[in-house]
């Protein structure tokens, strides 16, 4: 049997030329790392993923699991945005600060009015913001993410200013907000609603409490949102576009695409997603404080890159980042595993990054070559 058959117009199948999806090897590569890390932990006498002791009856270690699904949703639901916005062919640098900005500005509408009894010490406003309904913070916090994300996208999309610079701008600006907001101070003492908001029990309420995963509902929504924009990606008019501009800017606006209407869009997608990550993060750690996402962005770019999104634009996909977040969760929680210094996983989290970007560069040298 021939490796090679006609097609239409005499064109031939070469086999040699196929691809796989990115997503494939991106899995394997988890499972390589999972298992180098049990290994490690093995050799020093404990378990990574897998339980080795007697006296517990379940196989997989769900405490680490939970932690490594914790500590990536936050960032991954940022990566969701960004991947969206790498595959148009453009750059978020902004998310990071526009966590942090909008982590204040949402706080200041959550508080409670009295705190043990006395006046909320950290309060911003007068009684008039206290012991709001939840859906008012809610809503705060996506209008946040729409402003930052539509002065993005306008700045992008209507001046051609380079996404570097506009979200770079953004970036310095959102994060002066947060500074400024409060005098740098930590804004805090939510109602119960927010706190719930990320400490609930989400998967309770959604199969009626057959089943129950206390404290993981930024978990939850990261994937939940993962699987929306997954379907929005590939099955929609939306995640064409997106494509398409990634792919070749000039032939989309030819075949009728409005291209700066549709990069407004993507990056008010991204801005409004950075601004439910925010929630998410306040509501878990029931206080906000301007540093708040520092150097997310660039974790959630690194995440997108390893799961299989280029650079250039026009390729990857939400299935890919998330496998990606799942890497950059499972090497920082491996790392911690096995005692490694701080320090040095700072150093490893650089590495990966730049890593990322050569791994990029190869692929699209490697499909270029074979034509």
């Amino acid at each position: 049997m021939t490796s090679t058959s006609h097609g239409v117009g005499g064109l031939t199948f070469d086999a040699k030329k196929r691809e796989w999806p990115a997503e494939i090897g991106v899995f394997v590569a988890l499972v390589l790392i999972v298992t180098v890390f049990e290994i490690l932990n093995r050799m020093n006498g404990t378990s990574f993923l897998f339980n080795m002791r007697e006296s517990v009856d379940a196989i997989i270690n769900q405490q680490r699991i939970d932690i490594i699904l914790l500590q990536v949703a936050i960032t991954g639901i940022i990566a969701i945005g960004v991947t969206q916005v790498i595959i148009t062919g453009g750059i978020d640098l902004s998310s990071g600060s526009v966590v942090g900005a909008t982590a204040m500005i949402v706080m200041s509408f959550a508080q409670t009015a009295l705190v043990n009894g006395n006046p909320n010490p950290k309060a911003v406003f007068g009684p008039w913001a206290m012991d709001l309904p939840v859906i008012a913070p809610i809503l705060v916090g996506i209008g946040c993410g729409i402003l930052a994300g539509g002065i993005n996208g306008a700045l992008i999309a209507y001046t051609r200013i380079p996404p570097f610079i506009a979200t770079l701008g953004m970036m310095v600006s959102a994060r002066g907000v947060a500074r400024w907001w409060s005098n740098g101070q930590p804004v805090s003492f939510p109602t119960e609603s927010y706190a719930n908001l990320a400490n609930g029990d989400l998967v309770g309420a959604m199969t009626f409490g057959l089943f129950h995963w206390q404290g993981q509902n930024p978990a939850m929504v990261f994937f939940l949102l993962a699987i929306l924009f997954y379907l929005v990606m590939r099955y929609t008019l939306y995640g064409k576009r997106c494509y398409a501009i990634g792919s070749n800017e000039d032939a989309a606006r030819m075949s009728g695409i409005n291209v700066a209407r549709h990069k407004l869009l993507v990056y008010v997608v991204a801005g409004v997603l950075a601004a439910v990550a925010a929630i998410m993060l306040t509501s878990k750690n029931v206080t906000a404080q301007a540093g708040m996402g520092v150097m997310y962005e660039l974790d959630a770019i690194a995440m997108a890159v390893i799961g299989g999104v280029s650079l250039s634009g026009g390729r990857g996909s939400i299935g890919g980042t998330v496998l990606g977040a799942l890497i950059f969760s499972v090497i920082i929680s491996g790392f911690t595993s096995i005692r490694l210094d701080a320090y040095y996983q700072e150093m490893v989290k650089g590495a990966i990054i730049v890593g990322a970007v050569v791994l990029d560069q190869w692929r699209q040298r490697s499909r270029a070559s074979r034509g």
